[in-house]
C-alpha cells in the first residue's frame, strides 16, 4: 500500500508555524538559542541515526564559494524554491540573513524537498516501503501513513508538545537549526505527533527528513530520515486482559517491534534495554544480534499520559517508536558512508531496485583521501558543531571527516585545538590545487566566523 498523503496539511502546518513565529519568545527558549554548549544528548529515540542517532548533499564537481555569512552559496540558491506537500518554500522562508536567531545555511536549505525516502528505488525508500508492508500485513487498514509533512515546525511542536524540558541542551543554537526564534527545522518526526492526535488519528506512521547540527564523519550528517510509529488504545482494549493500560501497551509494543525486526533482519536474537526519553515512560531500546555484534535498532516506549491528555485522549494509553532509516539501511545494504545516499552517480543508484531489501552495495571506486591539519586557540564560544558548519559551508560533501587530534592548555590558560580534516570525493580524484584552495578558504572562514586565533 502506498502512503496516505495529506497535502492540504502542509499548508495548515506552515500557516501555524508562521503564526507562532509572531509570538514573543520565552526567556528559557531565548537562553537555549544563545547557548553554545555542546552535548551528545538528544531528545529523540536514541537509535534514530548511525552511531547513536544520524545526511547530505549531492557530491559537487567543485565546491561553491562561501557567501557573505561564510555558509551562503550561489545566487541560484537564493532564487530557488522547493515544494513539499504541494507548498512552495522559498529560500527566504528558511535562510534569513537579517535574523540573528537564524542559523540555517544554504547547504541545509538545498536538502529540503529532496525527500529520498519517497523514491521507491532508493535504499531509504525501499526500507520505508518494507516497513509499510509489515504494518499493512499485520494491521490491515489501521495505520495512516504520512511522508510529505512540512519540515518547518514551531518550537512548541518540536519541543514543548513532546515534553522536552525548557533547559534541555537540544534546544540550543548549537544543536538545532533555527529559522527564527519560534520556528525550527524539525529535529525529529515526533514534532507532528500532537497535531495528528488532535486531528483524530490513533494509528499512524510518520516518515520524513529531519535536521540537526552535527559532526562530520562517515555515519553523521545534519540531514537524515526518521520514521515514527504511534498507536492509541482505549480502556476497552485492555479491560479483559488482566493488565493495566501501561502494561498492556508495553506488551503490544514489544510484540509489534519484535515482529518488525524479524521482518527486516530474519530470525535474529533480540534483547530489550531500559532507557529514558522525555516523552515515554517506560522507555526501551531494541537490540538485535546481527553480524556478530549487538545492534541498536530503535527506541520506543509507552507515551507519557500528559501528551495524551493535552490532545484530547484522557484515559487512553499509547505507544510510540522512532527509528533512523539511514542507520538501518547502512547495515542492511552494506553502505559504508552516509554521503552515498545522496549520490546521483549511476554506479550507485543503478545497484538498487524497488522492493529488493538488503541488496549488498558493491563499491565502485576508492579514491584516496587528502588530510589537512589546522590548529587554533579557541575561545569560550567555540563548539565543534560550529566548526563543522563552517567546513561544510566551504567544502560541502568533499569533507569526509573532521577529527580532533590534539588538545592542550598553555601556562596562560589558553586552549589550543588541532583538527585533521579529511577531504575525499567518492566519485573522482581531487587535485592538489583544489584541496589547497579548499583548506585556505576553510582556514580563513574559521578565523573570521568563529573568532579564533590560527596557529
Amino acid at each position: 500500500m502506498r502512503p496516505l498523503i495529506r497535502t492540504a496539511r502542509c499548508c495548515l502546518l506552515r500557516a501555524r508555524v508562521r503564526a507562532m513565529a509572531t509570538l514573543p519568545m520565552a526567556p528559557l527558549a531565548a537562553a537555549a538559542i544563545s547557548s553554545a554548549a555542546s552535548s551528545p544528548t538528544r531528545p529523540v529515540f536514541s537509535s534514530s541515526r548511525p552511531s547513536r542517532l544520524l545526511l547530505a548533499r549531492f557530491f559537487p564537481a567543485a565546491p561553491a564559494p562561501a557567501g557573505p555569512r561564510g555558509l551562503r552559496t550561489s545566487a541560484a540558491a537564493a532564487a530557488a524554491a522547493v515544494e513539499v506537500g504541494g507548498v512552495k518554500i522559498a529560500r527566504d522562508d528558511v535562510v534569513k540573513e537579517d535574523d540573528p536567531t537564524n542559523n540555517v545555511p544554504d547547504t541545509i536549505f538545498s536538502k529540503i524537498g529532496l525527500q529520498l525516502h519517497r523514491r521507491d528505488t532508493h535504499p531509504l525508500g525501499i526500507l520505508k516501503n518494507t516497513i509499510y508492508d509489515y504494518f499493512d500485513k499485520n494491521f490491515a487498514g489501521q495505520f495512516d501513513k504520512f511522508d510529505d509533512l512540512c519540515p518547518l515546525v514551531s518550537v512548541k511542536q518540536n519541543f514543548d508538545d513532546v515534553l522536552v524540558p525548557a533547559d534541555h541542551v537540544s534546544r540550543s543554537y548549537n544543536d538545532t537549526y533555527y529559522v527564527d526564534s519560534q520556528t525550527v527545522l524539525r529535529c525529529h518526526t515526533s514534532a507532528h505527533q500532537a497535531e495528528l492526535l488532535r486531528d483524530g488519528h490513533t494509528h499512524f506512521l510518520v516518515t520524513g527528513d529531519v535536521y540537526r547540527r552535527d559532526s562530520i564523519d562517515s555515519t553523521h550528517y545534519p540531514v537524515f530520515h526518521q520514521m515514527e510509529g504511534f498507536r492509541v488504545f482505549s480502556p476497552d482494549d485492555w479491560s479483559g486482559s488482566g493488565m493495566d493500560g501501561t502494561a498492556y501497551a508495553a506488551a503490544d509494543l514489544k510484540k509489534t517491534l519484535e515482529g518488525l525486526a524479524r521482518h527486516l533482519f530474519g530470525a535474529v536474537e533480540m534483547r530489550w534495554v531500559d532507557t529514558y526519553f522525555p516523552f515515554t515512560n517506560p522507555s526501551f531500546e531494541l537490540e538485535i544480534y546481527f553480524q556478530d555484534d549487538w545492534l541498536e535498532v530503535l527506541g520506543c516506549g509507552v507515551t507519557e499520559q500528559e501528551i495524551l491528555k493535552r490532545n484530547g485522549r484522557t484515559d487512553h494509553v499509547a505507544w510510540a517508536f522512532g527509528l533512523g532509516l539511514e542507520r538501518l539501511a547502512m547495515v542492511l545494504f552494506d553502505i559504508p558512508d552516509i554521503r552515498l545516499f545522496w549520490s546521483n552517480d549511476k554506479r550507485f543508484t543503478s545497484q538498487f531496485s524497488e522492493g529488493k531489501l538488503g541488496v549488498k552495495f558493491k563499491p565502485f571506486s576508492k579514491f584516496p583521501p587528502c588530510y589537512k591539519d589546522m590548529s587554533f586557540w579557541i575561545n569560550d564560544a567555540f563548539t565543534e558543531n560550529n566548526l563543522c558548519e563552517v567546513v561544510r559551508g566551504i567544502a560541502g560533501d568533499l569533507a569526509e571527516e573532521v577529527k580532533l587530534i590534539d588538545n592542550f592548555t598553555n601556562k596562560k590558560g589558553m586552549t589550543s585545538h588541532c583538527y585533521r580534516i579529511a577531504y575525499r570525493s567518492m566519485e573522482r580524484s581531487l587535485t592538489d590545487e583544489e584541496i589547497n584552495n579548499l583548506q585556505l578558504n576553510v582556514r580563513e572562514a574559521v578565523k573570521n566566523k568563529l573568532n579564533v586565533e590560527l596557529r
